[in-house]
């Protein structure tokens, strides 16, 4: 009984295996093996902005109205705040960093009050830019080349203002050789809720080499300024070292590849080479260029990753997004996918926050600009100064020409010719017929230069005005002149200079290098001798190097730190009146084969 039981309990457990395992052996599918466990993810925003240049209130103070632009863009640090504070209230306990590259504390009548007319290291007020920058929360800022347009101790006074960390990794204390200012920060941040993981993300920020011309003055045998690609070289792997899972470079330089000055400084726009030859970077926030570029990837020649790069606009006018999801393996962070864009200011209101934080200067701001200083006789615009000798930049030149003949007088220059140089800074500068405001001079000359005088031969004077014609392009003898065409894009407007004090023709038929084809002086049919000597009023960005004009970079005759705009000031309430026959002497013109083109 026993061994027939046995034998029929394996005949079952045979024939239940055998019915197990048919479907198999009759070709059915398999059952469907599990997938494999995919890697958790995070995520890190960090949102940017660079080149506010002093604008807080979405505010035109040169017009006394709302900002606004044939795009209808708006401006602002109120107006970044509203979209930041969006993304916050969105990433609701997920980590978000907000970022700036740069240009702050220069570039409106609201920012030069408060460095000029009441300066925050007399009065001891917290700078406007501070203010409004410390309500938004930001977490770094990278010092700009404007930056250093007022001095070191207000540089150093604003900074001290802040609630978060200044950057400029390559600003080199001439003395110590060691980093003038903080060259980066590492923060902790947490990937969502308590419990989740923490994140070192490292920051580097990297101001331009420029600053060595443009404020010389400021930083001459104070202040050196490295390589911003050797830098980087440097201090990347040297963050790595110290924890940075993530490395985020903030940078005020371009991505073109080209300087506005000569060889002998650092490249100006080296965002792009950064990225090319730096390992280690995940990312860039840049500026200086005040160009648009929602999302661009350059590709790491030595190790073949795509570093991000965005670049948000001028003046608040966009806020750079960048998006990162990481995974995490044994301890390490790693950065699997990226992605950038650019949001408008112009879709959202301004934060009440940012402007209560600022209201009153803003007002004593507006107050003061719109101060009368003097009548003028006629309206007088600079809307064809590039390409027409026009009273309003003539207005400039008479100015500068006055303040440098009294100087030279009774020195060892006084009997030299005084020719002046000025720049269309601005398209749309209006002084009305009837009261002229201080906004009014302010929007005719926009930057905060400081008139300087050199010395120039004939040769030299012919040679700077051959290499300002290169702003116009070639038009042939015959064919139509749009003058809103008439310029090369790649050449801005403030790097075409006018004189005074001579009198030439500019041939745009012909060559670069070959269109000043009269130049005499003036009021005369005298041909300009090669070695007759003049002295030469010139803005001190010009006279640095700004522009890279040829033999303007030359010891000065004359430098009594007097800002140009002020001097403006000063004349029309000296005159009471603007008065086009007391400065006007049409002394250039655009030709071809000495015709006028207009």
């Amino acid at each position: 009984m026993t061994s027939s039981s046995g034998a029929s309990r394996r005949q079952v457990l045979a024939v239940a295996a055998a019915a197990a395992t048919a479907p198999l052996l009759a070709g059915a599918p398999a059952e469907a093996k599990p997938k494999p466990k995919q890697p958790k993810t995070w995520d890190l925003t960090v949102l940017g902005t660079s080149d506010t240049h002093g604008n807080v209130y979405n505010w035109d103070y040169y017009k006394d109205a709302e900002f606004d632009d044939s795009k209808h863009n708006d401006v602002g640090v109120a107006k970044l705040a509203t979209l930041v504070n969006q993304i916050r209230a969105e990433r609701r306990g997920r980590a978000t960093l907000v970022l700036d590259a740069g240009d702050t504390i220069q570039g409106t009548p609201l920012a030069t009050y408060y460095a000029k007319q009441e300066p925050i290291t007399s009065t001891g007020e917290t700078h406007p830019m501070a203010n409004a920058m410390n309500v938004l929360r930001y977490d770094a800022v990278t010092l700009g080349n404007h930056e250093f347009n007022y001095g070191l101790p207000l540089l150093a006074t604003w900074i001290r203002q802040l609630g978060f960390p200044a950057l400029a990794a390559n600003a080199i204390n001439e003395k110590t050789g060691k980093p003038a200012f903080l060259p980066y920060v590492i923060k902790e941040v947490r990937l969502g809720g308590h419990g989740a993981p923490k994140l070192r993300v490292g920051i580097l920020g990297l101001t331009n080499p420029g600053v060595a011309i443009w404020d010389k003055a400021n930083v001459e045998g104070r202040l050196v300024f490295a390589d911003m690609v050797a830098t980087a070289a440097k201090w990347v792997p040297v963050m790595r070292r110290r924890g940075a899972d993530v490395v985020i470079i903030s940078a005020h330089g371009g991505d073109s590849g080209t300087s506005s000055y000569g060889p002998e400084l650092p490249n100006e726009n080296p965002t792009a080479l950064i990225a090319e030859q730096v390992p280690g970077i995940d990312a860039i926030l840049f500026g200086h260029a005040h160009n648009e570029v929602p999302e661009k990837f350059v590709t790491n020649l030595k190790t073949g990753k795509a570093v991000l790069t965005s670049e948000p606009s001028k003046w608040g006018q966009r806020l750079t997004r960048m998006d990162f999801t990481l995974t995490r393996s044994k301890g390490c962070w790693k950065v699997v996918d990226s992605a950038a864009t650019t949001l408008n200011t112009n879709t959202v209101v301004e934060d009440p926050a940012v402007l209560a934080a600022v209201r009153g200067q803003h007002a004593k701001t507006v107050d003061y600009v719109n101060r009368v200083v003097a009548q003028s006789s006629v309206e007088l615009s600079a809307a064809a100064s590039r390409y027409q000798d026009t009273p309003i930049l003539d207005f400039i030149n008479h100015v500068q020409t006055e303040v440098v003949t009294a100087a030279l007088a009774g020195g060892a220059y006084a009997d030299l010719p005084v020719l002046s140089i000025a720049a269309p800074f601005s398209r749309t500068a209006v002084f009305p017929q009837g009261d002229v405001r201080i906004r009014d001079v302010a929007g005719l000359y926009v930057y905060d230069n400081t008139l300087e005088a050199v010395v120039l031969t004939g040769a030299e004077v012919k040679a700077y005005l051959e290499y300002s014609a290169k702003y116009f392009v070639t038009v042939p003898v015959g064919a139509p002149v749009d003058p809103e065409a008439i310029s090369d894009p790649a050449v801005p407007d403030y790097n075409y200079d006018v004189f005074s004090g001579v009198d030439y023709d500019i041939d745009i038929s012909k060559p670069v290098g070959q269109r000043i084809t009269r130049l005499v002086l003036a009021g005369t049919d005298t041909p300009v001798a090669a070695d007759a000597q003049f002295g030469v009023a010139v803005n001190n960005y010009r006279r640095s190097g700004g522009g890279n004009f040829p033999g303007i970079v030359k010891t000065q005759v004359y430098n009594a730190q007097q800002e140009i705009r002020q001097l403006l000031i000063d004349w029309a309430q000296a005159k009471g009146v603007i008065d086009p026959a007391d400065f006007f002497v049409p002394n250039w013109k655009l030709v071809r084969e000495g015709v006028p083109v207009f």
